[in-house]
């Protein structure tokens, strides 16, 4: 199984809402409203995201675990920064933008084919963490 890009207490996305991605704007999620789903504990804005998120975790849980789309499409794990984001094939795909800076355009550039690569790595639980 591919490690999930989790905090140590098994927050997913830095906390944020991942229902609220699909609404347009990327929402914090309270501590008070959680639910777990394989492994991940994802936090929300309202009842009303968690339930439609425990009515299909599939549909809005983040591609690849949560790690950076266009560092698994390079077989590679990194990590997110979750307001740097994509709603592709009404799928939630995350992308590293910090100090090395934002991955999202190389993903723009040729969506499909880093969709498929990605895929692919995953599938194949092939990908590495960079090196130190």
């Amino acid at each position: 199984m591919p490690k999930l890009n989790v905090q140590e207490c098994k927050l997913g996305i830095d906390g944020f809402d991942p229902v609220s991605y699909f609404d347009g704007e990327p929402l914090e999620g309270s501590s008070d409203i959680t639910t777990e789903s394989e492994g991940v504990v994802y936090r929300f804005a309202s009842s009303a995201n968690k339930e439609r998120f425990t009515s299909d975790p599939q549909k809005f849980a983040p591609q690849y675990g949560g790690w950076c789309a266009v560092a698994v499409s390079e077989g590679k794990y990194f990590p997110v920064n979750p307001k740097t984001y994509t709603i592709q094939d009404d799928k939630l795909f995350l992308f590293y933008n910090a100090e090395m800076g934002n991955t999202l355009p190389q993903w723009q550039e040729s969506p499909e084919s880093r969709q498929q690569d990605a895929d692919k790595h995953w599938a194949a639980d092939d990908i590495v963490y960079p090196e130190d």
